[in-house]
């Protein structure tokens, strides 16, 4: 018996160590778990922006501090586009919102200011001075100011400024990736100021799908032409065709630009036009205007998207 009662006692305290061990590990495993997960959580500031050249700036100046998430890629059109339910998400979900302003984002700028009344919402180009900025003939203000180096510039420092105010902790590491990124955009000021100033005065006259490029014409001294308004919501008619077809054949300006974001059709109807008139268009390249190229190449960034419309332009009107 008491044999039997001794295995039983063994018996009873090995399935007592064994359920405590289990119990341990359990523990141990499930703290290894959570701070794991303590030290794996992304603390980037979230920041979601609008068009691609607010969304490059953004991470050239938050670095490994952010994590940025554009909302219109390669080929969109800001002026047309409608949020998702996707995209209202991705703007829920941000920290940080930056838009460009200037009803660029058309419908979706009543979204931003709503959503600016319970988070960091900020518009890039709210620093830049009122007579900076071109009019239009509707009475708005022109919103492409990425196109003048010198005004993006200012909306780099919103951006900057943005970001600090928001998470001061990083605020030596915003000025110091702005001021580099600053230094950058003053070279290709320059650079774009130089190239198009080797085109023949009477040459300079750039004709594009609409009027994206107003900013770009008065910083660098080149006349622009655009078939539509500042917005492509705008329309144009077979008056406008023939006002354009026209200017070619009097002026003989023998090239125009196609842009990404904006269907081929309306240019390519000009074309035809001015061929039927005995002049002969050529197709100088295709611009980069309201939306950058594809990530992961040169034009996908901003400074790339620059230097490439300043080369096609250069090598097409030289």
């Amino acid at each position: 018996m008491n044999k039997v009662a001794s295995s039983v006692k063994r018996l009873v305290l090995l399935i007592l160590f064994l359920t405590l061990s289990a119990v341990l590990l359990a523990g141990c495993a499930e703290t290894s778990t959570d701070e794991g997960e303590g030290r794996g959580a992304d603390s980037r500031v979230k920041v979601t922006t609008t068009i691609g050249m607010i969304a490059d700036a953004a991470k050239e100046i938050g670095g490994e501090s952010v994590q940025v998430t554009g909302l219109m890629g390669p080929g969109v059109d800001p002026h047309l586009y409608k949020a998702s339910q996707g995209d209202i998400r991705k703007l829920e979900d941000a920290d940080v919102i930056l838009y460009s302003g200037l009803h660029l984002e058309g419908k979706m700028t009543d979204i931003l200011e709503k959503l600016g009344e319970e988070k960091t919402v900020k518009a890039v180009t709210d620093n830049i001075p009122a007579d900076r900025l071109r009019g239009s003939s509707d009475g708005a203000y022109d919103p492409h100011v990425w196109f003048d180096v010198e005004l993006w510039m200012s909306a780099a420092e919103t951006i900057r400024d943005t970001l600090i105010e928001y998470d001061p902790a990083h605020k030596a590491d915003y000025e110091e990736r702005a001021a580099g990124y600053l230094e950058k955009l003053e070279e290709l000021d320059l650079y774009a100021a130089e190239r198009i100033g080797s085109i023949p005065e009477e040459s300079r006259v750039l004709v594009t799908a609409h009027d994206a490029f107003g900013y770009f014409g008065d910083a660098y001294g080149i006349e622009v032409i655009g078939l539509q308004g500042i917005s492509t919501a705008s329309e144009y008619g077979a008056k406008d065709v023939a006002d354009l077809r026209n200017l070619l054949v009097e002026r003989k300006i023998k090239a125009v630009f196609v842009e990404s974001s904006v269907p081929k059709k309306s240019i390519e109807a000009v074309i035809e036009g001015a061929r039927q008139e005995g002049h002969e268009v050529k197709i100088g390249g295709e611009l980069f205007s309201d939306a950058m190229g594809k990530d992961g190449t040169t034009e996908g960034t901003y400074i790339g998207m620059v230097r490439h419309n300043v080369d096609t332009i250069v090598n097409a009107l030289k």
